[in-house]
């Protein structure tokens, strides 16, 4: 509980730091934000093995700390700074760490999913009992990526999981506008795979049930769709305008804050005994660890013009 709670309060940090200083200017392009979500991304990856994969979205900070990203490596890249995990040339939407098993953010809508199902297959062809997880949106599920990939993972019973996170909102499309159904996860049934909804804000009820899918997956058993209800706080991304209050309710935003995950958490661990003093001794250490990443990541230097075109798949 304690692990999963610091890394959680890191992502939360970690989020709100980027708040202060997008509005600075000192992060380039756009930041879609994690807060809020941080219980389903810690519940899965702390599920997960370190050898296993991950395919992130464009809202991915959460998951890339999730499995076990560097604060100061990824401050750096958000930066641009070429101390980054991608030299600074990947940014917000494109962190990847291959040793971590993290096979990148993604842009795309969608986009992780295939990779993902790439990933299972080849740890399926080399029996390394790896699994492959594809984080998605509610968005994504629309998307073909996702139907064929829910197909091929199925009839291949590959050892993937689909985790889609809804936080209601595909951009500023709220999920009964673009979907006629509730729960996603009932997709799972044209593909003959498990199917289940969660509340996505406790992390020990997201890594009960993701603990179940993986161990299915690794014991060859196929893929699971796992679908967690939660909400993100901020705006689509850094930029929306008031948080994303021009298509959702003040008051609806302020409903979801009151299901915080870090505090059902903080709640949970007080009650097994776990004395405040030691939880304010993590958010002081993670404050700490956050603005050591800053003055790391500002006093990163920049790629030269030159490395533009090193480490692209395009020929020069």
């Amino acid at each position: 509980m304690l692990e999963m709670y610091l890394r959680m309060t890191k992502i939360r940090f970690f989020e709100e730091k980027i708040v202060e200083d997008y509005a600075k200017g000192l992060v380039p392009g756009l930041a879609h934000l994690y807060i809020g979500q941080e219980a389903v991304a810690v519940g899965v990856c702390s599920a997960l093995e370190p050898f296993d994969y991950i395919t992130s979205t464009h809202r991915g900070h959460g998951h890339c700390i999730a499995k076990g990203g560097e604060l100061d490596k990824m401050m750096a890249e958000l930066f641009g700074r070429k101390t980054g995990y991608c030299k600074g040339k990947g940014g917000s939407m494109h962190i990847a760490e291959l040793d971590l098993g993290i096979l990148g953010a993604n842009g795309v809508v969608g986009g992780g999913i295939p990779i993902a199902v790439g990933a299972g297959l080849s740890s399926q062809l080399r029996k390394s009992g790896q699994v492959a997880v594809a984080f998605l949106g509610d968005g994504a599920s629309n998307q073909g990526s996702f139907h064929e990939a829910m197909n091929m993972a199925s009839n291949w019973k590959l050892p993937v999981v689909f985790v889609c996170e809804n936080n209601l909102y595909g951009i500023s499309v709220c999920q009964s506008t673009h979907q006629n159904i509730v729960d996603i996860s009932v997709r799972a049934q044209g593909y003959d795979m498990p199917g289940e909804t969660h509340f996505g804000n406790d992390v020990l009820e997201v890594n009960k049930v993701s603990k179940k899918a993986i161990q299915r997956a690794r014991k060859g058993d196929g893929p699971t769709l796992l679908e967690f209800k939660t909400y993100r706080w901020r705006g689509h991304h850094e930029g929306d305008p008031n948080q994303g209050c021009t298509y959702r309710e003040r008051g609806e935003i302020e409903e979801w804050k009151k299901k915080c995950p870090l505090k059902n958490l903080e709640e949970q661990m007080l009650d097994k005994g776990v004395k405040q003093e030691e939880i304010d001794q993590i958010q002081a250490e993670i404050r700490q660890e956050v603005e050591d990443a800053v003055e790391f990541a500002v006093n990163s230097p920049f790629p030269e013009v030159e490395e533009a075109k090193e480490d692209i798949y395009a020929p020069q």
